[in-house]
């Protein structure tokens, strides 16, 4: 799918010359762009106003100090970067030492010796992948460690998350992922992948790689939409309040998760870049107009508006543009029995699950367990042979007809999971409420039951009553 073909008579896309004449020029002071392109300079002010960045291990701004770094007391990992450089560009990430040497280790495996290590170094000090080609300083800084919830969506680098801040609200935000085109570097024009966060849940919503929408990671049946990102209030806050620190008046942030330190803010930069709306589908130049002529002056009254002013309609322009339904982690569906009547049940998302599961009892109470073919599957107990049965079941008045594992679930919450096969017509986000349980389920079956007999028996009496009177 084109996004273009998706936005192009969007109201509200901002484009480049509009993104340079009404914010970079208008909002953003020459001292704030030397701010935002002095790595070491943003780096201290947010540290001063305890904001995590990523900690400085050394600083090279001569050939003479390069000559003079003790190579032994550098830690295992660390990365190299140009102190006013953009894009990504200049970046020499280190992901371990070998073994009683002075060499190290890349994340493709390849070795980097103190030579390369020096040579890189002085490819910054003259000012190779610096701005204006000027002059610049080295930096050794600690390696951001992958959290868990990301490790597997990455190739061989760490993304970030870039929130857009205008008048210290977070407009808009996306989740970076590196990949094998942009080697291992999270830049979107450089072949990673963006995918759109929705601003009051911190769940991704649709995804790009390039010019082209994208429902998984490519080579691999993760879906990238449904994933909540932790820290997500902590992150908006740092965010709004990065901006009120540096008086930026258009700026982006990237922020790294670190296993361990949790939210780091790794750049500020006063020319973020357009693409985070085509990773939202949603225009900025829209929402830049509708926080601009607002008073906010603290980050939590900015944080609160960005929620209540984004939230909930990247839902609404996502089911609209993709055709594809929004549903959250437990839904309830009308499972359809051999004699084709319904059954109310609630079934368990999940992503994680390639094949739909149904218990084995509840199968047999519909009729529905006879088995069309056998298959083995590798689970935590070992390998063994599951039944498969043809299944249908209406969710969100779609009707799926699929083929289902059956499987013992007594001891399971649910008696049935819905795996991704069956996901391709809907966007799954976590953090969308499920307001019932199996139990509540259960009891409402039986009310509107009971209610049922009651209307049916109201009935009959009513037309005994009026066969009388006509008598």
């Amino acid at each position: 799918m084109i996004l273009l073909d998706i936005i192009r008579n969007k109201h509200g896309i901002l484009g480049m010359n509009a993104r340079n004449r009404r914010y970079l020029k208008a909002e953003n002071s020459l001292a704030a762009f030397h701010l935002a392109d002095d790595k070491l300079k943003s780096k201290k002010l947010l540290k001063d106003n305890d904001i995590p960045t990523p900690e400085t291990i050394k600083i090279i701004k001569t050939r003479l100090e390069l000559e003079d770094i003790d190579w032994d007391s550098l830690p295992n990992s660390f990365v190299v970067k140009p102190n006013r450089g953009f894009g990504g560009g200049g970046i020499l990430i280190v992901y371990g030492r070998k073994k009683d040497s002075r060499h190290w280790v890349k994340s493709d495996g390849s070795l980097v010796t103190i030579s390369d290590i020096k040579d890189h170094c002085g490819n910054i000090l003259d000012g190779n992948f610096s701005l204006t080609n000027s002059p610049d300083v080295a930096m050794f800084e600690e390696r951001i460690k992958i959290a868990p919830f990301i490790k597997h969506y990455c190739f061989r680098g760490v993304p970030d998350i870039r929130v857009v801040v205008y008048n210290n609200v977070p407009v808009m935000a996306m989740l970076r992922l590196p990949t094998l085109k942009s080697q291992g570097r999270s830049n979107i024009h450089q072949g990673g992948i963006g995918v759109g966060i929705d601003i009051a849940t911190g769940v991704t919503t649709t995804a790009v790689a390039g010019s082209k929408l994208i429902e998984s990671l490519p080579g691999t049946r993760l879906l990238l939409s449904g994933i909540q990102i932790p820290f997500w209030s902590e992150i908006l806050h740092m965010s709004s309040k990065a901006q009120i620190i540096s008086g930026i008046g258009y700026l982006g942030i990237d922020i790294a998760i670190d296993r361990e330190r949790g939210p780091i803010i790794t750049e500020l930069n006063a020319r973020p870049g357009l693409a985070i709306q085509l990773a939202n589908l949603s225009p900025l130049g829209s929402r830049l107009e509708r926080v601009g002529g607002l008073k906010i002056k603290t980050a939590k009254r900015g944080v609160r508006i960005a929620q209540d002013l984004f939230g909930g309609e990247i839902e609404e322009d996502i089911e609209e543009k993709s055709g594809k339904k929004v549903i959250g982690i437990a839904e309830v569906i009308d499972l359809i029995d051999k004699n084709g009547s319904s059954h109310q049940i609630l079934a368990k998302i999940d992503t994680g699950a390639y094949r739909t599961t149904l218990s084995e009892s509840l199968a047999k109470k519909l009729q529905i367990d006879e088995a069309i073919d056998y298959k083995k599957v590798r689970g935590a107990l070992g390998t063994d042979e599951r039944p498969i049965i043809n299944l249908s079941y209406i969710m969100d008045k779609n009707k799926v007809s699929t083929e289902a594992f059956m499987a013992e679930r007594e001891d399971m919450k649910y008696d049935m999971i819905i795996g991704r096969k069956d996901l391709k017509k809907y966007i799954v986000d976590p953090s969308k409420k499920v307001f019932m349980t199996q139990e509540s389920l259960n009891r409402k079956v039986k009310d509107t039951k009971r209610k049922q007999l009651k209307k049916d028996y109201a009935t009959q009496v009513k037309k005994f009553k009026d066969s009388v009177v006509s008598k």
